[in-house]
Formats: structure tokens, C-alpha cells, sequence
């Protein structure tokens, strides 16, 4: 596996990060802004870095400078709420101001029609992945209690923790008609206590009713959370390891996991997705962007963006003709976006916004493209745990809503 110098430099970004905190401890916005400057070499219009610019710049009695970069933020609709932040009350003095704000509350109107096809009666259940069989039956997972269910009137729960997996993860169906899932013991498991950190991918046989397969990772001293897979062709299975950062290649024949990709390129990797030739893995870092790694050599190169769009902050990502269809709850508002690939398959040359701020929207995660439709899991609830890991009572169930994908004009 190789990786180009967009990959590796992003290595530089923890290191100015801690500059950047350091300074603004001991009240040395000058050598903020500078290790913002390089925060933002090391990993090219992300957005937190962005925010931490305008912060330093506003903080360094230059309002002028932070309206600015806040204005850069806006132009790819990402809003961190500096109106409400006291450090930002200089900006509000200049004549931009009112027009930035008038733009960041247009920001937050609802975007896209969404109808709710599924819904689940259960407050804690907190979903993740999700699939759809060939009949159009709907499964999803859940993250609180280990649980496989298959939604529709009289919803069923198929498999439980019971059967020695853990939280359930993303889901895609093989050939065969069985539902594999990638399952990881995390804090936010009831009873996680005593498997915490193990991770690994399961087979629901749905004829039979039974897991069919179990492959569980290797122990490990660092926790590992395989947090959503793609199937190929050839039944190879690809999946993201969210806290390690590798990218795993599983045989279910042998039950092997290989290295495709090694730690330290990726920093989250999240949604992953084929191209149409299948030579190809389209890879979501929510903390690095999307990259393109070709299956045969494990080879990663960095997808350039040359739209007015942002590849932050991508949980779950699928294809639709040339088009990249993301869930992005990394960055605020929360969206479903439409992302084109370029013909040389390494940019975006444009976007779209599908849905944003949807009255069931509270951390939208992951879905699946069915035709000319993207069906998604509208309300995760993974924002609403406490640092104890804890759940407030009122909570809705899952929800499931459809939106159109209609062709790029």
C-alpha cells in the first residue's frame, strides 16, 4: 500500500492542534493564528480547523480577518454558531455582519421532502446500519442493546447479543441473501463491560434464523470498532475500522482479515462504497475527507475538491450513478448530499444538498440507495449520550425516511 503527500501530511495536523491550544491558554493569539495557518496546511479545508482560524483572528482584534474566514465556512453551508459566541461580538460591529447572519439562519430552513416508510417503538434503541432485502423489507441495527430486527407492521427482533455479537453496525446483504453486519462492543453497549473493544463481522442466515459465520478480529490492546463494510463482486468484504483507522479485507472463505489499508493514513474512516468498475473503494474519513484506494494495490490517493462543497464530516456513503450520496452529521447542519465524481474519479466537481434539517433529523447515520431512492436512518440519537454513557427518558424510536434522487440536471 502506498499513499500520496495529500495523505500523509495530514500526520502534521494533531501537532499544530496542540500549538494552536497551547497559544490560546497562554493568551498568544499571534501564535494562534499561526498554528491554525498550519492546522489548516495539514488538513485543507476542514472545517473545525476553519472555525479555530476565525476564532484565533477574532481573538487577535481582527474582526474583519474572522467575519472572513466564517464566510468561508458559510459558503459550503457549515455553521459553528459564532453569533452566539462572545468571542465573536466585535464582528457584529462591522456592515457584513447582517448579511452573514441573515445567511446563517437561511442556513438551517428545512431542504428536501423525506417520507417516513419505518418506524420503531423503542426510545433507547439508538440505530446505525441498515439494509433492505429483495423484497424491500427493511433491518436495522441497534448500537444500545446488540439487536438485529427486521422492521415492517409487526417488527421482529432477529438476533440479539446473545448470539456473541455486540452493538450492531452497518449491514449489507450478499448474493445469498444473508445479512452481514459489523459488530463492535463499545461503552455505549448495555453490558459491554467485560468485551469492551472486541469487534468483528457476523452472517444472519435469513432462512434459516441462525449467524451463520462469526469473525471476530484479533485481541487487541487499543480498541477496535468495524463500523460499516461493502461486499464486492467476488464476495470479498471491505470494512472501516473507525477508531484504528485501517481498512480490513475479509474473505468470508477462509475467514481472513488482511491490511488493505494500514493504520495511520486514515484518521476515522467511516462509509466506504465500489466504483461502477469495482477496482476501486471510495474510503469516508469523517476527520480527513474521502479518498480513493485501489483494491489490487491498496494504493490511497486523496479526492480533490473543486466545488463549493465539503468532504468533512461523512458517516454513511453510497453511489448513485456518478454521483457520491453522503450523510454528513460531522459538520452542522446535519445533510444528506449528492457529490459528483469527476471523469477522472478523483474530484467533485459538484454537489447538492438532498435533505438538511428535517424535523426528524437528530444525527442522521447511515442508509441505502434502492433505485432512484436513498431510505436512511433519520434519527441515531448517538449526540444525546451523557459522558456516562447514559440516555434521557424522552427519546423517539427510530426513523426511517425515503427521499427522491432525482438525476442531475
Amino acid at each position: 500500500m502506498t499513499a500520496g503527500p495529500a495523505v500523509l501530511r495530514a500526520d502534521d495536523y494533531g501537532a499544530a492542534r496542540r500549538d494552536l491550544v497551547a497559544a490560546y491558554q497562554a493568551s498568544d493569539f499571534a501564535a494562534m493564528r499561526v498554528a491554525a495557518g498550519k492546522a489548516l496546511v495539514a488538513r485543507p479545508g476542514y472545517p473545525g480547523a476553519l472555525f479555530n482560524l476565525a476564532l484565533a483572528q477574532a481573538l487577535d482584534d481582527d474582526p474583519s480577518a474572522a467575519l472572513e474566514t466564517l464566510q468561508d465556512l458559510l459558503s459550503v453551508g457549515i455553521d459553528f454558531g459564532a453569533a452566539d459566541a462572545e468571542e465573536f461580538t466585535a464582528l457584529k460591529d462591522l456592515l457584513e455582519w447582517a448579511a452573514y447572519a441573515d445567511a446563517v439562519e437561511q442556513l438551517y430552513e428545512p431542504v428536501g421532502f423525506a417520507e417516513v416508510v419505518a418506524t420503531l417503538n423503542t426510545h433507547d434503541f439508538i440505530p446505525e446500519g441498515i439494509a433492505a432485502d429483495a423484497a424491500g423489507q427493511i433491518y436495522v441495527g441497534s448500537i444500545r442493546h446488540g439487536q438485529l430486527v427486521r422492521l415492517g407492521e409487526h417488527p421482529k427482533t432477529l438476533s440479539t447479543s446473545e448470539n456473541g455479537h455486540w452493538s450492531v453496525f452497518g449491514m449489507r446483504f450478499d448474493g445469498d441473501g444473508g445479512l452481514w453486519f459489523a459488530s463492535a462492543a463499545v461503552p455505549q453497549l448495555v453490558d459491554a463491560e467485560k468485551v469492551e473493544g472486541r469487534s468483528g463481522l457476523f452472517r444472519y442466515d435469513v432462512a434459516k434464523g441462525t449467524i451463520s459465520h462469526r469473525a471476530v478480529l484479533p485481541g487487541s490492546d487499543e480498541a477496535q470498532v468495524l463500523g460499516d463494510l461493502v461486499i464486492a463482486a467476488n464476495g470479498l468484504i471491505y470494512a472501516t475500522d473507525s477508531l484504528t483507522g485501517v481498512l480490513y479485507r475479509f474473505d468470508p472463505g477462509d475467514a481472513s482479515f488482511e491490511h488493505l489499508v494500514d493504520r495511520g493514513v486514515f484518521g476515522s474512516p467511516q462509509g466506504l462504497v465500489l466504483d461502477t468498475t469495482g477496482q476501486y473503494l471510495y474510503v469516508a474519513d469523517y476527520i480527513g475527507g474521502l479518498y480513493r484506494v485501489t483494491l489490487a494495490q491498496g494504493d490511497v490517493h486523496k479526492v480533490r475538491i473543486q466545488a463549493n462543497v465539503t468532504d468533512y464530516g461523512i458517516d454513511g456513503l453510497y453511489r448513485y450513478g456518478s454521483e457520491l450520496v453522503a450523510i454528513q452529521n460531522g459538520i452542522q447542519p446535519n445533510r444528506v448530499v449528492a457529490l459528483t465524481l469527476g471523469e477522472d474519479g478523483l474530484s467533485i466537481t459538484a454537489g447538492r444538498t438532498i435533505a438538511a434539517n428535517l424535523p426528524e433529523f437528530d444525527e442522521p447515520t447511515l442508509g441505502f440507495v434502492s433505485g432512484d431512492d436513498f431510505y436512511f436512518v433519520a434519527n441515531s440519537h448517538w449526540n444525546r449520550f451523557d459522558a456516562d454513557n447514559k440516555l434521557p427518558e424522552e427519546l423517539e424510536g427510530p426513523i426511517i425516511l425515503r427521499v427522491s434522487l432525482p438525476p442531475v440536471q
